[in-house]
């Protein structure tokens, strides 16, 4: 029991990126409430939430595991706790298999078989394929923002048990919104990327290129933002709302082009995406009261 004390739980818990299971469960209680339309099984939107922050949880322990040795030559990962010692490989591993089963077991058990697919290929998308992308191609942006939209459409389709227009649209949205914010994320973290040797996008085709791809994501993901009003999944309060986020956030992006630091404004990009995708959740929620 010696080995279960304070230090050794909060070392556990930092290893399934927390802030990572926060932010997807807050765009998968979006999917869910959007679906419920306004009759919220408050009971399923717990157990829903609880396997699928198991299922990322697993997920971000295992690449905690595989990315260990880039850790090490990145500033902000450098005290990670397989880097420095603080937790074995192997209780990792073990660590991470409980949680992907339990998760697994919870999606099966109260949701439907459909969610507990978009958990699984969502698992195998980040441990595996983002994996092996994110060391090779600078499009393993892209493969891992596949992963990063499966909360919000398994909250969604823990509720419909079908993958409608919907669904496709709100993996879309998810989708778009990632890239301009995982690109600022690398443009104010250019050496951290640069000394890991991982081929970003700045590191490989320079900021003015990314800052190019920033401002063509964010005019797609206001365009996949107004697609649930205009197929009729969402109200017009949520269109304005969350359209004007989106051009706000365009406004900051185009900024860019005339700013003489790069990194200060992707650090603003950075905040601003944030405050963008909590600003969606929070409109889908409160779709069915609105419209």
């Amino acid at each position: 029991m010696a080995a279960f004390n304070t230090g050794t739980l909060k070392t556990y818990y930092r290893l399934t990126k927390p802030g990572i299971i926060y932010g997807n469960l807050i765009t998968a209680t979006g999917g869910f409430l959007l679906a419920s339309k306004g009759h919220i099984h408050f009971l399923l939107l717990l157990e829903t939430l609880i396997g699928i922050s198991l299922v990322i949880g697993s997920g971000c322990v295992f690449n905690n595991y595989i990315d260990r040795g880039i850790d090490k030559k990145m500033s902000r990962t450098s005290k990670r706790a397989l880097v420095i010692g603080d937790l074995s490989s192997r209780a990792a591993i073990i660590y991470g298999t409980v949680l992907g089963i339990l998760g697994t077991l919870i999606l099966s058990v109260y949701t439907n078989w459909l969610t507990v697919c978009i958990g699984l290929i969502a698992f195998l998308v980040y441990v595996v394929f983002y994996g092996i992308s994110k060391r090779r191609s600078v499009h393993g942006t892209v493969v891992g923002s596949i992963a990063g939209a499966a909360p919000i459409t398994a909250g969604y389709c823990a509720v419909t048990g079908q993958f409608n227009g919907a669904a496709v649209i709100l993996f879309l949205i998810l989708v778009l919104w990632q890239m301009p914010h995982f690109y600022s994320i690398a443009m104010y973290r250019f050496d951290d990327y640069k000394n890991a040797g991982l081929p970003v996008l700045p590191v490989k085709k320079g900021m003015y290129a990314t800052k190019l791809r920033i401002i063509i994501y964010i005019i797609a993901y206001a365009v996949a933002v107004s697609l649930l009003s205009i197929f009729g999944y969402a109200g017009y309060s949520y269109l304005v709302v969350t359209l004007a986020f989106a051009l706000v956030w365009l406004w900051l992006g185009l900024k860019g082009f005339r700013t003489s630091n790069d990194k200060l404004w992707a650090r603003r990009m950075f905040f601003f995406s944030l405050i963008v995708i909590i600003a969606l959740p929070v409109m889908l929620s409160l779709n069915a009261y609105l419209s």
